[in-house]
């Protein structure tokens, strides 16, 4: 007796012990950590996941078992997300090379037809919340970066007025100055024109002038901020992409519009310290086209010049900028 209840005060022991030790077979959903891997939440991928995954859905056969939708999507914007060769996500998910291949290309192809392109984009067109409008691939140097401006669609829609870009009117507290166009900030690689606001060019620039630079320049920032948040949350782009052009088209209008499904402007914040220094690795724009520009175009420069360097349109610190 005394050693049968001996071993069952043990067994209880045990029991209780074991009552408070947790053992896992899979370890505990870490939310940071899924971000990290990721580049996007569990309920931000949740969300993409009940928009594309019907897309993603594959039949099973007598052979084998159809890979589930959410794996699918997590191997793709893994992908993006890493920039890892699909030999090394072959290896990561136990999938078989030419799978992962597929996969990744499904993943690139579906949010340009279920996420709705017109939906998130309005050549690369960037807005104040770092959401890309506009954007064009492809071009490979075939043509000048004039041309390439003038064929684009952001070219074409500007000068033919056929993206719906509200009408002109006066700006905040100078109605005095008249009504001016809804512009595109550019660099001096641009071409002036009525819609496309470039730097005045040349050293010896008056006080006023170097001001509109300076302002211009701080929009600017806002583009070159797009494509270093890009670039911080897919580094698919920090390295080469090993796939055919045609192929890598596709990929980078879909990284567009994730990034676009994703952006949260409350968050960029933490990302802008990276993403000034990646930004600085994107390969600047050529000359875009002529030095001419018309007599309405400098017009609307020095509507814009003259109120920044009014006490309605100028900010605080500006004069110690230039």
């Amino acid at each position: 007796r005394r050693r049968t209840l001996a071993f069952v005060l043990l067994l209880e022991s045990l029991q209780r012990g074991r009552g408070k030790r947790r053992w896992y077979w899979v370890h505990p959903l870490n939310h940071q950590h899924h971000h990290q891997y990721f580049s996007m939440s569990v309920e931000q991928m949740d969300e993409l996941l009940s928009l594309i995954g019907p897309e993603f859905t594959r039949q099973s056969t007598n052979y084998r078992a159809a890979i589930e939708p959410k794996q699918r999507l997590a191997v793709g914007l893994r992908y993006l997300a890493s920039g890892e060769s699909m030999v090394n996500l072959a290896f990561s998910y136990r999938f078989w090379e030419n799978g992962i291949s597929q996969i990744v290309w499904d993943t690139t192809t579906v949010p340009k037809s279920v996420l709705q392109l017109q939906k998130y984009f309005l050549s690369h067109l960037v807005d104040a919340d770092n959401r890309f409008r506009i954007i064009q691939v492809g071009d490979f140097r075939r043509t000048s970066d004039g041309g390439v401006y003038a064929r684009s669609e952001l070219g074409r829609g500007m000068k033919n007025n056929t993206l719906h870009v509200p009408p002109s009117t006066s700006l905040p507290g100078a109605a005095h100055l008249g009504n001016v166009p809804f512009v595109m900030v550019g660099d001096a690689a641009f071409p002036l024109k009525p819609f496309l606001m470039r730097p005045y060019p040349g050293a010896n620039l008056t006080f006023k002038k170097r001001i509109f630079n300076y302002r211009l320049s701080r929009a600017r920032m806002v583009v070159e901020n797009a494509f270093g948040i890009l670039s911080a949350k897919r580094r698919i782009f920090l390295n080469r992409i090993n796939m055919q052009p045609k192929n890598v088209d596709t990929l980078v209008i879909a990284a567009c519009i994730l990034h676009n499904f994703l952006i949260v402007p409350s968050e960029n914040q933490r990302l802008l310290d990276e993403a000034e220094q990646l930004g600085r690795h994107m390969a600047p724009v050529r000359h875009m086209g002529g030095n001419r520009a018309s007599t309405e175009a400098c017009n609307v420069r020095e509507v814009f010049c003259t109120f920044f360097n009014s006490p309605k349109g100028s900010i605080s610190w500006q004069d110690r900028m230039v």
